[in-house]
């Protein structure tokens, strides 16, 4: 399914958590990963193939386009369109993005519009909502409660999963004791060990690629680091888990009993997204 993208062999992460094995016998179809960003390339040659309706909540003009370019990345990152001929693979190559705009063309948006785009993602189908919210300090506002808390529990309540980007601080929080049902997530380099930039601490968070990941950007391509990265690897692998049928809630569970962790090193949380091992292939 891979070998028509002549960039696939850029893409570090895709080979180190084996994706080509994988997409035979799992790729996401018929799931609807939501990127709550800053928009999506809705041109974008990897991209464009991929989208399903979405919405602008900054702007309010109706259309999600990306003049940042974070959203775009991440976007890549979940569902490029994988042996196409062009550009680059994404985790889950049969899932579909669903671009929802809470973020201005600096990064930045306030805590009731990405919980507004939450709410509409879950209320418009999607499976994953994503949060690579790291400009914008997602995991620090769960810390301090807010709107953002009741709409992921709102989103938990409806069966969607959502995963977010630990932040790029490289200091230490717990979300967790606030007891809200998000999926956090860490950054390792392709050494396996926690980037110098990615926040840790909490003990059921996993890990994933946020080094030097190529992806998707406006009119082309670009590498970038961040847990804004990591996440949606994470989410693109609990999109190839719900396209298997198992519920949001199974598939998280699974992803973090199969995450490995040989080192012991906490800061690793549960340890690295293991795709094969939670998909049990």
């Amino acid at each position: 399914m891979d070998g028509g993208d002549p960039r696939r062999a850029e893409q570090w992460a895709v080979e180190q958590l084996d994706l080509p094995a994988i997409w035979p016998h799992a790729s996401g179809v018929g799931v609807v990963v939501a990127v709550v960003d800053t928009g999506v390339d809705l041109d974008h040659p990897d991209l464009a193939g991929k989208l399903v309706a979405g919405i602008d909540l900054v702007d309010g003009d109706g259309r999600p386009d990306d003049s940042n370019g974070h959203g775009t990345h991440v976007a890549g990152i979940v569902a490029a369109t994988t042996g196409n001929g062009v550009g680059v693979s994404g985790v889950a190559p049969g899932a579909k993005i669903m671009p929802v705009r809470v973020l201005g063309d600096d990064g930045v948006g306030d805590d009731a519009t990405i919980a507004e785009g939450i709410d509409w993602a879950v209320a418009n189908g999607a499976d994953v909502v994503n949060l690579s919210l790291g400009m914008s300090g997602v995991v620090a506002r769960l810390a301090k409660g807010g709107p953002l808390n009741p709409a992921i529990r709102r989103a938990e309540a409806a069966g969607v999963v959502v995963v977010a980007a630990a932040g790029n601080e490289g200091q230490t929080r717990r979300v967790y004791r606030l007891g809200v049902p998000v999926l956090v997530v860490n950054a390792v380099g392709s050494d396996g060990v926690v980037a110098e930039f990615s926040n840790v601490g909490d003990a059921r968070a996993v890990a994933a690629p946020g080094v030097d990941i190529l992806s998707t950007v406006p009119d082309g391509y670009d590498v970038l680091s961040g847990t804004s990265m990591a996440a949606p690897i994470v989410s693109g692998t609990v999109a190839l888990l719900v396209g298997q049928g198992r519920s949001g809630p199974d598939s998280v569970d699974r992803l973090v009993a199969t995450a490995t962790n040989p080192s012991g090193d906490p800061a690793l949380g549960a340890g690295m997204v293991d795709p094969k091992a939670a998909l049990d292939l």
